[in-house]
């Protein structure tokens, strides 16, 4: 099990802070460095930026929003990072939710998944530098009553394959998953709820012929360390209660969804009524300290350490650890002890 880093989203006074937790990780050997969008920072510039004062980590997207870019665009701006990174970009992508995709891009969110498959169709087409020519529901390339003609991409990655990730909820997306990327970008993650996502990742490579062996699990995960669980856990309700209570509408929210799967409906109703009454603080009291505990690192180190052997039994292959609480000093100490409690744990 390799180590990840994901620094979440930029452009909010934590810029400096991020960027000293990226050399931190490239100078341990983390496997690679994670950022986000969303309405504010673009992922690609800030993973360029990352890119040039790193020298070993991969650099991935986690994720590029498909709403926000043609499927070409995403292949040029793909090409350019690997190649400007010397062959350390993954291409992480998703669907992002109704609000941002309608509200942000203009985007009609109907569909995700049809529209899911013909753009990474399309994405690994201009990848394999072949004439971009498509006909399918949302795009057609080149239109055809106009001067357009099929064009190749000019840009020549380093790697004959860039490594592309889906951020998957649902069992549909996750099938997707499987079929068509070579990982998965997961959030609250349970290593006691993941079989059932993973059987529906492993159906997915099924229907093209492959198994598990060398799909990347890559739960996001986020790591509070101290000696009182529940004092730790504090740092991470108000992180927590944001996606179940307000990440989409009261009819759409996937991360929601995902809460009830695993057993705690009663709580995510609660959290969600709370939260869309802007009764944050509310919101986070209510969610249970055992679901973060389950989808979290919290505690001493060796509560920790024996916690790792349950994400990498229950198939996770990187871990991807997000620091959310304590100055910069304490965040690097978190990633730095993480290093350590990994090689102790002899998973690594």
């Amino acid at each position: 099990m390799r180590l990840g880093l994901n620094l979440g989203y930029w452009g909010m006074g934590n810029d400096a802070d991020n960027l000293a937790l990226a050399r931190v990780a490239d100078g341990l050997g983390y496997s690679v460095v994670w950022v986000a969008e969303a309405y504010g920072s673009d992922a690609p510039t800030v993973l360029s930026w990352i890119a040039a004062q790193t020298s070993q980590i991969d650099v991935g997207s986690a994720v590029f929003q498909i709403p926000g870019r043609t499927p070409a665009n995403t292949a040029m701006t793909a090409a350019t990072l690997d190649t400007l990174s010397g062959g350390r970009f993954r291409l992480g992508l998703g669907v992002s939710g109704p609000q941002v995709s309608e509200g942000w891009h203009g985007v009609r969110f109907a569909k995700p998944l049809a529209r899911t498959r013909e753009y990474t169709e399309i994405v690994k087409k201009a990848l394999r530098r072949e004439k971009l020519a498509f006909d399918g529901e949302f795009f057609t390339l080149p239109l055809p009553d106009g001067p357009g003609k099929a064009l190749t991409l000019t840009v020549h990655p380093v790697r004959d394959h860039i490594p592309m990730y889906l951020a998957a909820i649902g069992p549909k997306n996750l099938e997707l998953a499987g079929e068509l990327f070579d990982g998965w970008l997961a959030i609250f993650y349970s290593p006691e709820f993941a079989g059932e996502l993973l059987s529906s990742i492993e159906a997915g490579r099924q229907r093209v012929g492959r198994t598990l062996e060398g799909f990347d699990v890559v739960p996001t995960v986020p790591v509070v360390i101290g000696d009182d669980p529940e004092a730790c856990a504090e740092h991470l309700r108000a992180y927590a209660a944001l996606y179940i209570g307000g990440m989409g509408s009261r009819e759409q929210n996937f991360y929601n969804r995902l809460a009830v799967r695993m057993g705690y409906d009663q709580a995510a109703a609660e959290v969600q009524d709370r939260y869309l009454a802007r009764d944050y603080v509310g919101a986070g009291a209510a969610v249970p300290f055992d679901f973060i505990d389950n989808t979290s690192l919290v505690g001493p180190r060796e509560r920790i350490r024996e916690r790792l052997h349950a994400y990498a039994d229950s198939g996770v292959t990187t871990l991807t650890i997000a620091s959310y609480a304590g100055s910069i000093d304490e965040r690097v100490a978190t990633v730095r002890a993480m290093a350590e409690i990994l090689d102790e744990s002899g998973l690594s």
